[in-house]
C-alpha cells in the first residue's frame, strides 16, 4: 500500500550467485543511507528503485506515488519515473557547457512542473563560475558537482546517488561534502544515497539500511540503529553512534567547542563551527568508559551520568558492548567482561559515561 510521506521498496532480484531480497520502509525525506560492503546489493537496490533492473513481482511508491506494483501490472520505465540519478562519474557531455548540460536535464520537466530552478540548482552546489566552462576544464570535484545540479534540475521527487564520492580523492571529497550537507537542510527531496564510506554515512545519514549479502541486516534512525547491540554495526573500524547538537560554547583559550544535545554537552576541538550550527559528534564504543562514580582527578573533559540499558557480548570473547542511556541519548561502550563483573554491571543501573574522544563529523 503506498502511503505518503514514505518510500516502500520491496525487491527480489536473482542474478547468479547472488539475490537481493528487501522490504524497506523508507522516510519520505531527509538522506537514507544504503550501507554496507562491495557485493552486497546496494547498487542493485538502486537500480531496482530507479527502474534500470525490473525486479518481477516487485513493488515501489514513493511518498504517495506508485511506480510499480506487479500485482496490478503497474511498472513505470526509468523515463516516466521523476527521480534523479547521480553516478560515481559525472558523465558530463563533453561537447556542451556546463550551462548547456544543466539546461539538457530540465528539458526533461514541463514548466509547470519544475519544483527546483536552474538558479536554484547553481546556488545550492556553486557553480555559477563554471557555467560557460567545458567538462574537460573542470576538477573532479566540480564535475561531480555539476552532475548533482544537473539532477536536481530536472526537478526530481527522488535523488538516487550511488557512491557519488568514490571516485574523488580526499581533498575533492571534502570540498563536495559540504554542499551534500546543504542539500539535505535546503530541499525537501529525499535522497538515497549508497555508500561504504563511514564518514560520508555519519555526517549526511539520516536513516541507516545495512545491506549484507542481499538482504537488509537493520533499517532505522542513524542513531538509534547505530546503538543496537544485537546487531552492532561497525562504521570503519569500530562501533559507535552518531549523536545530533549544536555548538552552544567556545572556549577560545583552550581551542574548544562545547556541543549541547540531549543528554548534555561534550568538549570537541574547536573547528570555527560558529556558535548555534547544529552538527554531528561521533563516539566510537572504544573511547567510552564506564563508573560507579564521577571522577574529576583525570585528563578526561566529558563525563556524562547514564544508565546501563543492555549488556551483550563483542566479536572477542574478552570483551563485551554495553548500551547506555545518557539523558536520552544512547552510547555504547565497549569494556572487558571482567570490568563488567567487577562493577556488576545490570540494566537499570545508574552509572558515568567517560569519553576519552569525540569527533566532529558535520
Amino acid at each position: 500500500m503506498s502511503v505518503a510521506g514514505t518510500i516502500r521498496a520491496r525487491f527480489r532480484v536473482a542474478h547468479p550467485g547472488f539475490a537481493l531480497d528487501v522490504d524497506l520502509q523508507l522516510p519520505g525525506r531527509g538522506v537514507s543511507a544504503l550501507f554496507g560492503a562491495s557485493g552486497s546489493g546496494k547498487t542493485t537496490c538502486l537500480r531496482a528503485i530507479a527502474g534500470l533492473e525490473h525486479a518481477p513481482g516487485g513493488y515501489l511508491s514513493v511518498n504517495g506515488e506508485v511506480w510499480q506494483d506487479d500485482s496490478r501490472g503497474v511498472f513505470l520505465p526509468t523515463h516516466q519515473r521523476p527521480l534523479g540519478y547521480v553516478f560515481q562519474e559525472a558523465s558530463l557531455f563533453p561537447h556542451l557547457s556546463i550551462r548547456r548540460n544543466l539546461e539538457y536535464g530540465m528539458r526533461r520537466v514541463p514548466a509547470a512542473a519544475r519544483r527546483v530552478s536552474l538558479d536554484q540548482a547553481v546556488e545550492l552546489l556553486g557553480i555559477a563560475p563554471l557555467l560557460d566552462r567545458m567538462p574537460d576544464r573542470l576538477s573532479g570535484g566540480e564535475k561531480q558537482r555539476v552532475a548533482i545540479a544537473r539532477a536536481l534540475a530536472t526537478s526530481p521527487r527522488i535523488l538516487l546517488m550511488d557512491e557519488p564520492l568514490a571516485a574523488l580523492d580526499l581533498k575533492r571529497k571534502n570540498e563536495i561534502l559540504p554542499y551534500l550537507e546543504r542539500l539535505h537542510g535546503e530541499l525537501d527531496i529525499p535522497v538515497l544515497y549508497v555508500s561504504h564510506a563511514p564518514d560520508e554515512v555519519a555526517r549526511l545519514a539520516d536513516h541507516l539500511v545495512v545491506l549484507e549479502q542481499g538482504r537488509a541486516l537493520a533499517s532505522g534512525p542513524l542513531g538509534e540503529t547505530l546503538a543496537r547491540l544485537d546487531l552492532p554495526i561497525r562504521l570503519g573500524e569500530d562501533a559507535g553512534v552518531v549523536l545530533e547538537g549544536e555548538i552552544a560554547e567556545i572556549d577560545a583559550d583552550w581551542h574548544l567547542a562545547r556541543v549541547a544535545f540531549a543528554g548534555g554537552s561534550l568538549w570537541v576541538r574547536d573547528s570555527s563551527v560558529p556558535v548555534g550550527q547544529h552538527v554531528r559528534v561521533r563516539i566510537l564504543a572504544r573511547d567510552v568508559s564506564i563508573a560507579q562514580d564521577a571522577h574529576t582527578d583525570s585528563s578526561i573533559l566529558n563525563i556524562l551520568p547514564a544508565c546501563v540499558e543492555q549488556l551483550a557480548d563483542d566479536t572477542h570473547p574478552a570483551l563485551a558492548l554495553v548500551r547506555l542511556n545518557a539523558g536520552g541519548a544512547p552510547l555504547v561502550a565497549r569494556i572487558t567482561r571482567r570490568s563488567a563483573a567487577r562493577l556488576q554491571l545490570h540494566p537499570g543501573q545508574a552509572v558515568w559515561a567517560q569519553i576519552k574522544a569525540v569527533a566532529l563529523v558535520g
